[in-house]
């Protein structure tokens, strides 16, 4: 059964957050709210919670996810940043970006695409996951809380305790999110590569 905290969007209660925060470090699945939509999010070193997010979402491993960073200086321990790279993620971070980027060691080898040794990495602009990563004091690993066989995100909260509540342990409610996928780029070669054009906007990141 899933707990339901119900946070203000731009003043989230730290008591609730804390709450939430310790489910996840138990090994718990939550959906939380992002700049994008509702994404599920678990431990990143935890095995079982990511075998149940991928579950959820009825997705392989070969489906990239994402690691939701505080900051660029916990993207750069998860991804290898050159200097060309790292003037990108300075104009992209925080923001409804994804940068696709070649994993470091510290990325469980079950995580990154099995044949590329790539990760999706983000650091989002979304106050309530913001504090909640700041609390949890580690990236969080997430994916789009898209239902199995349906190509939209939900955005309803309590929609998703009534279609979730027996797989997820939380569900962090915030409200509506822009529903806008986040734009995808892939850093992983020589140039930067445009996988899927979402809310980001390109010249903010001058391509």
């Amino acid at each position: 059964m899933s707990q339901h905290f119900e946070v203000h969007p731009q003043n989230p209660q730290p008591r609730l957050l804390k709450q939430a925060a310790a489910l996840l470090q138990a090994g718990g699945v939550a959906a939380v709210p992002t700049d994008s939509s509702y994404a599920l999010v678990c431990r990143l070193d935890d095995k079982n919670a990511a075998e149940q997010l991928r579950r959820i979402r009825q997705v392989d491993e070969k489906h990239h996810l994402t690691l939701l960073c505080k900051d660029l200086s916990e993207l750069a321990r998860f991804a290898r940043v050159d200097n060309r790279q790292y003037r990108l993620l300075k104009l992209g971070t925080p923001g409804p970006y994804t940068f696709i980027l070649e994993a470091t060691k510290e990325v469980p080898r079950r995580l990154s695409h099995p044949s590329r040794r790539t990760i999706g990495l983000r650091v989002p602009e979304n106050v309530v996951l913001q504090e909640l990563l700041a609390l949890f004091g580690e990236p969080l690993l997430a994916t789009t809380l898209i239902p199995p066989g349906e190509t939209e995100p939900l955005n309803d909260a309590d929609e998703i305790r009534e279609r979730f509540q027996k797989q997820l342990q939380a569900v962090v409610d915030a409200g509506a999110c822009p529903m806008q996928p986040t734009t995808v780029i892939d850093l992983s070669g020589d140039e930067p590569v445009l996988v899927r054009e979402g809310r980001g906007e390109l010249a903010r990141l001058g391509l």
